[in-house]
């Protein structure tokens, strides 16, 4: 019989292989970690984790993730063909804010720049998790860009509808760096829409 761990609250004690080791009451677990959260953990303290038990004929890892958000993105990615425990831990490790925005905005080269992600691939992450994750409104959209919010509102107060207002953050490009230039952008596409 396999025990499926779901959390694990464990004192770090070093990596070995490439994974941390946690040890608790005596026993020590070697987990897969995103680096950005390996490099934030100190020996002897303890850490809080949120595990994915990864089993495949004579495999069984655990992967861990400081938050929920991140632990039900994994799943997500690994639901998708192609995508293996080990690429998807490296997508997790660009944050998830950073990966539903690249999901939302259809940005293929924020996931072919991450290793072992080749474009079909990023392609095939972009369409299957579009619906998964939710409309834009199920997102949290202070997360999505920081901006987003901002833009979204000053879209409505010069007489766009909320959805209307969704629609077009949702197709800006991700190289727009100030709520200037998104609302600039995002007026100028939906006057074209209007014309059309």
């Amino acid at each position: 019989m396999i025990v499926m761990i779901s959390y694990l609250k464990a004192k770090y004690q070093g990596g070995l292989s490439g994974k941390a080791i946690l040890e608790a009451q005596g026993v020590g677990y070697g987990v897969w970690l995103p680096n950005r959260l390996k490099s934030r953990l100190k020996i002897g303290r303890e850490a809080e984790l949120y595990i994915y038990t990864h089993v495949r004929e004579d495999i069984l890892d655990l992967y861990g993730f400081s938050q929920k958000d991140e632990l039900e993105l994994f799943q997500l990615l690994l639901n998708v063909s192609g995508v293996g425990p080990k690429s998807a831990l490296m997508i997790i490790d660009r944050e998830v804010a950073a990966v539903r925005q690249a999901i939302v905005s259809t940005d293929v080269s924020f996931f072919t720049s991450i290793p072992r992600i080749g474009k079909k691939n990023a392609q095939k992450i972009i369409l299957e998790l579009k619906g998964k994750l939710g409309s834009l409104e199920e997102l949290d959209l202070e997360d999505i860009g920081g901006q987003t919010q901002e833009v979204i509102e000053a879209l409505q107060a010069v007489g766009f509808s909320r959805s209307e207002a969704l629609e077009a953050v949702r197709s800006l490009p991700g190289d727009l760096e100030t709520i200037e230039d998104k609302i600039r952008y995002a007026l100028k596409q939906m006057r074209v829409k209007d014309k059309d």
